[in-house]
């Protein structure tokens, strides 16, 4: 495998995909590097392109221009070699429904080349890294989704892949089987595992990526580490209102009077705005006063910090599960 002279290990230059008949390309001249180790993580709505740009960079998809390379691999040149030095966790369940959890990995292991002896050790080692040891020999219909989604992960790094792809990992698991996956995918970082990930689960991106890129209708919008995007808003605090009358004229009023207000947006059941060091104490008595005097009467008011949905909202105008 070869890293470029900036450590990275993903390069895009130009990627394109447009599908027959469509209205817009589905990924348009996309530019991206992705470094050695690093969790980079792809944010953005369903539609933004996330998944069609893990199908390029995986071989599923042939791209109409540009080009990528994996580990200086050239992706649409050399398809056969570029599957040996990725792995791919996809949304779906794809683990062999024939197999016990354990024979899922070791014909894994068999299919790489590995030795039996030294796949089998290898396959045990995984289940209690993994958590699975209990359920080794259980069918694998005997797994929650949690768990089938971890001995997914077990099986796609067994042969020490240069680049593991998780396109949605979570979606649609429970929240302690979501943060037990969080703890994996640290420990694989740790381990200097160069992992890329798709999702439009804001916190997700935000607890586990290195750096994250935000993509809309094909496009890069933004790209950095979490807390420097968020810091790029301009804004630190999100104030939610809900009130009687004209949203319009309450978004006026409050960008009026509300020191620090660098953007406000209606939303379906009242006002957004974003407010720069106003602090949540301060905030919610003034904005209660100024609405109030202005003869609105409030019927919600709440206060949170930005997060990575605050800068899409300032990018795009509208939200990421929009």
């Amino acid at each position: 495998m070869v890293v470029g002279e900036l450590g990275e290990v993903i390069r895009t230059a130009g990627l394109t995909k447009v599908y027959p008949k469509a209205d817009a390309p589905a990924v348009d001249g996309l530019d991206l590097g992705v470094r050695q180790g690093e969790l980079f993580g792809l944010l953005g709505p369903n539609g933004a392109g996330k998944t069609t740009t893990v199908g390029m960079l995986t071989t599923r998809v042939v791209p109409t221009a540009g080009a990528a390379w994996i580990g200086g691999i050239d992706v649409v040149a050399r398809p056969t070699l570029v599957k040996q030095v990725i792995a791919v966790v996809s949304q779906q369940n794809t683990l062999d429904r024939s197999l016990t959890v354990r024979e899922n990995l070791y014909f894994h292991g068999l299919l790489f080349g590995v030795p039996a002896r030294q796949a089998r050790r290898t396959a045990d080692e995984l289940l209690e890294r993994f958590h699975l040891a209990k359920w080794a020999d259980a069918s694998v219909f005997a797994l929650s989704g949690g768990m089938a989604q971890r001995l997914m992960v077990a099986r796609a790094i067994y042969h020490r892949p240069a680049v593991l792809f998780l396109d949605e990992p979570t979606a649609g698991l429970d929240p302690q089987s979501r943060l037990a996956l969080w703890e994996i995918l640290g420990e694989l970082i740790a381990d200097g595992q160069t992992i890329l990930l798709t999702t439009h689960n804001m916190e997700e991106a935000d607890q586990l990526c290195d750096r994250v890129a935000i993509l809309d209708h094909g496009r890069v919008l933004a790209l950095d580490t979490p807390a420097a995007l968020k810091q790029g808003v301009g804004a630190d605090t999100v104030v939610s209102v809900q009130a009687d009358g004209d949203p319009a004229a309450l978004a006026e009023l409050l960008t009026r009077e509300i020191t620090g207000v660098t953007q406000s947006r209606l939303t379906g059941a009242g006002v957004e705005l974003q407010v720069k060091g106003g602090g949540a104490n301060r905030l919610l008595p003034r904005v209660l006063s100024a609405a109030e005097a202005g003869g609105f009467a409030v019927a919600d008011l709440s206060v949170a910090e930005a997060t990575l949905e605050t800068v899409f909202i300032s990018l795009t105008g509208k939200e990421l599960r929009d």
